[in-house]
């Protein structure tokens, strides 16, 4: 039986990637979705037919818009923890399911207790599996989680990437680097330093290298890799286009590398701050680098990639 539902999605791109199994699940078990987040959700989700509400910046504005936009009453699943969210859910006037975070269970019309898995940290339970285990509280029974992501794209997506490529002269055998990644976690940089190293090596073996940056990042982008083909500025649904396009990707833990993920291409993440068991692409064919403690050398990296650009 077919319900409404207001899903509030992650705040940041690779979470929204990461939440992509449990829309699936929601819409599979005849949830009629309208997504609410950050403005590139509607480009991020174009390929669905889920309706996407782009939420202002400043908090009265954003309870304005879900009240135009949503029914009083409306169920809504918060994957979001923040107590801020749950909020301005309810003083939109909203039945909200969400985990019990942030000393917000009064807000919620249901609190759903964090995993005791989430919590462990010898074992530590993916990002993915956190939405999905959400979603389970709306749904009559939820089988294992998908092995890997699935990023619908529509067709125009694929036509706009070719077009770009096609203008900047690169052919269809290309590396993608994405060797920017915005701000710091717990005090350290996030981004490998090798790249440019890499973009020199690979240029000098034959290989095309392409680079998309995104917005505000392109001097960034050409001072990290200054030998690649850098591209234009483009829509997120062009963006991952262009990354299941590529022979290969490699990226840090990002949004980029969550993109790539999602679109099944071809994928290299590097970790140096961060923990792959946790927010490492969803992906049985990627390959993971380095630790929350240690970036790869540059060696490393260079081996696995040779491994990847010499498969079939």
């Amino acid at each position: 039986m077919s319900s409404d539902l207001l899903v509030r999605l992650p705040n940041h791109l690779g979470d929204a990637c990461m939440a992509l199994p449990a829309l699936d699940l929601l819409a599979a078990r005849g949830h009629s979705l309208t997504l609410a987040g950050r403005p590139w959700a509607a480009e991020l989700f174009a390929g669905y037919p889920w309706p996407v509400l782009c939420l202002p910046r400043e908090r009265a504005a954003r309870v304005a818009a879900l009240r135009r936009r949503v029914r009083s009453g409306t169920r809504a699943l918060l994957l979001t923890n923040s107590f801020g969210s749950a909020l301005e859910l309810r003083l939109a006037g909203l039945r909200s399911t969400g985990y019990r975070t942030d000393l917000r269970s009064a807000l919620l019309a249901e609190a759903v207790p964090v995993p005791v898995r989430w919590r462990r940290a010898d074992e530590p339970m993916h990002m993915v599996e956190y939405y999905y285990q959400l979603a389970g509280a709306l749904a009559d029974h939820a089988p294992a989680v998908p092995r890997d992501l699935s990023l619908r794209l529509p067709p125009a997506a694929a036509e706009r990437a070719r077009a770009m490529l096609e203008a900047a002269g690169v052919g269809s055998a290309f590396v993608m680097l994405c060797p920017v990644a915005v701000g710091l976690h717990r005090g350290r940089v996030k981004a490998w330093s090798g790249f440019g190293a890499l973009c020199a090596d690979l240029v000098e073996r034959g290989m095309q290298v392409a680079a998309c940056p995104g917005p505000g990042e392109q001097e960034a982008v050409r001072a990290a890799v200054p030998g690649a083909i850098v591209l234009p500025e483009t829509d997120l649904g062009t963006f991952a286009a262009l990354l299941a396009a590529s022979r290969l990707v490699l990226a840090n833990d990002s949004g980029a590398a969550h993109v790539a993920a999602a679109v099944g291409a071809p994928l290299i993440t590097l970790f140096g701050v961060t923990d792959a068991r946790r927010t490492g692409p969803w992906s049985s064919i990627a390959v993971r680098l380095g630790s929350a403690e240690a970036w790869p050398s540059f060696d490393e990296v260079a081996a696995a990639v040779r491994a990847k650009l010499e498969r079939p």
